[in-house]
């Protein structure tokens, strides 16, 4: 989240940080302070190699910042 949001080089940089979309300091500054406010991913769903990653919503042109971030499946993103 925080490489593809200020380190040119990441892959998806254009995407996201090229956007203007940003991580709040909040989060930036603590990855404990992340975790309290979105809680660890989720395990596997069933053991059928569902994975979760970070999704921006409800608004996908929004920052990565509580209320816009949430743990989702590729199906749900």
């Amino acid at each position: 989240m925080i490489k593809r949001c200020y380190l040119p080089t990441s892959t998806g940089y254009a995407r996201y940080g090229g956007r203007g979309i940003t991580v709040c300091d909040r989060w930036r500054n603590s990855f404990e302070a992340f975790l309290m406010d979105i809680g660890p991913r989720p395990l596997s769903r069933n053991g059928a190699g569902v994975t979760y990653s970070l999704d921006r919503w409800p608004n996908n042109n929004g920052h990565y910042e509580p209320g816009n971030v949430r743990w989702a499946t590729k199906t749900e993103q």
